[in-house]
């Protein structure tokens, strides 16, 4: 009864461990990627002002012309980017639904670091594409000799994530300009999926999109204004691409939401610095409670931390860590191996403590 291309698709590790928190009485939730601060009282009254003046119907497909706008202003000043074509999507998940289904063939491959965005597999092989991984430990970089390594004559994509969900990463200049030079002699397209760009803490989170022609550029408004469940991101990029996608979403989606649409124009007017600087500030919190127990790359951006596991494998720590109250969430959700465990510390700095205190217990019972 079920497709076939179902038997590639496991359910998400993320989501069995929300099944476990099911279970607990006031869990200690060290594990959802989504910010703790609020949307923007202006984005708010955008959305709500939208609704009741019966901005409720189907937009066109590609998007409304005011948001379009916004949001070619904002990646020319931002990132010095004016892309050939632009599409609204419903979230960078749907728009990377939309790209994999327009760019891979069966048999093609994708290529990307590991550790990876979760869907990133799952989505690849839904389109009946084959996933290969650019192998970034320790220090979750991008090497030359590991990218190549992960590339053949079936290569059709690279894809990007920066800053880096699970690890933190945030790729400089040079990193991304070996992988514009790699895809450059390969013929390959890139995705880069820039979801946490404004959550880069040592300086501005370098584009892809400037440095490739050849990139398509994934954005949106779920971590910056916290509208995670609003779905309203962005493609940009080569049109040939972005108007196959734009076909596909007349048939998939249809439009992003339309009233989040109008609020995403006044979301690109709204700045949450304030949120993203105390997100700096659970950074450091959360690594000098780490430093004499776990081994760790400091991350330079988005709001997780990624550490090795002090004993046992990945998920056997985080099994001991869910039988104690805290959620995390193991490395091999996000990875090929299960050496790791991903921390969410989008969460108030009372959460981050408490999780903290079971972290190096359950550490120290390890080294006793």
């Amino acid at each position: 009864m079920i497709a076939r291309r179902m038997e590639h698709i496991d359910a998400s590790g993320i989501r069995k461990v929300f099944d476990k928190a099911a279970q607990l009485e006031d869990p200690i939730n060290l594990s959802i990627g989504q910010p703790d601060f609020s949307v923007p009282e202006p984005v708010k009254e955008a959305a709500i002002d939208a609704i009741r003046n019966d901005f409720n119907r189907y937009t066109v497909t590609q998007g409304i012309p005011e948001l379009h706008d916004a949001i070619r202003a904002h990646l020319k000043r931002v990132k010095s980017c004016e892309p050939e074509a632009l599409l609204v999507t419903s979230g960078v998940s749907g728009g990377l639904l939309l790209a994999f289904l327009v760019l891979v063939d069966p048999g093609d491959e994708v290529a990307f670091p590991d550790p990876y965005f979760v869907m990133y597999k799952h989505l690849v092989r839904l389109a009946g594409g084959v996933p290969r991984y650019i192998d970034t430990y320790p220090d979750f970089r991008l090497r030359r000799d590991a990218i190549n390594a992960a590339l053949s004559p079936k290569t059709k994509l690279i894809v990007i994530n920066s800053p880096a969900n699970p690890t933190g990463a945030v790729y400089s200049s040079e990193e991304l300009e070996l992988v514009a030079e790699i895809a450059a002699e390969r013929g390959l397209l890139v995705i880069s999926d820039e979801i946490y760009d404004l959550f880069s803490y040592d300086g501005p989170c370098p584009s892809m999109a400037p440095l490739y022609d050849k990139t398509l550029l994934l954005g949106g408004f779920s971590k910056s204004h916290a509208m995670t469940g609003w779905r309203l991101g962005y493609a940009a990029g080569p049109a040939e691409v972005v108007s196959q996608m734009t076909k596909l979403q007349q048939f998939s989606f249809v439009c992003a939401p339309s009233f989040a649409q109008k609020a995403g124009v006044e979301a690109l007017g709204v700045s949450t610095q304030a949120g993203v600087d105390e997100y700096g500030t659970k950074l450091d919190a959360v690594c000098d409670g780490l430093k004499d127990f776990f081994e760790f790359t400091r991350p330079g951006g988005a709001f997780y931390v990624f550490p090795k596991a002090p004993w046992g494998t990945g998920t056997e720590f985080c099994e001991a860590a869910i039988e104690n109250n805290l959620l995390i969430i193991p490395g091999n959700v996000f990875s090929e191996r299960d050496t790791h465990f991903r921390i969410a510390y989008a969460a108030s700095m009372e959460t981050i403590e408490r999780g903290l205190e079971v972290l190096n217990r359950l550490a120290r019972q390890g080294h006793a």
